[in-house]
């Protein structure tokens, strides 16, 4: 979760410092059970190109629980580090 001041630990909650990164994109839409799928076809993608880099996957809710019960509608967003290439392509 995002903020601009200071964090207080709180139990395993721990303030961390996520480094930008450029990533590579797959969006997932359905519940999180089924968000395999979306990891799986980005990873491919990446190794297939050669683009890895370290760093942590991210996850981006765009839709979820708060947004409607549906979980048919739900969308994440999954973020891959991947080298900066200099040329933007969805799809």
């Amino acid at each position: 979760m995002p903020c601009d001041g200071p964090v207080r630990p709180v139990g395993r909650v721990a303030p961390l410092l996520v480094p930008a990164v450029e990533p590579a994109v797959i969006e997932h839409c359905g519940p999180p059970s089924e968000v395999d799928r979306a990891y799986g076809t980005l990873a491919a993608y990446v190794a297939r190109h050669a683009l890895a880099v370290d760093g942590p996957v991210r996850e981006y809710y765009l839709v979820g629980q708060c947004d409607t019960l549906d979980s048919a509608r739900w969308r994440t967003e999954v973020c891959w580090p991947v080298f900066r290439t200099g040329v933007g392509h969805r799809g």
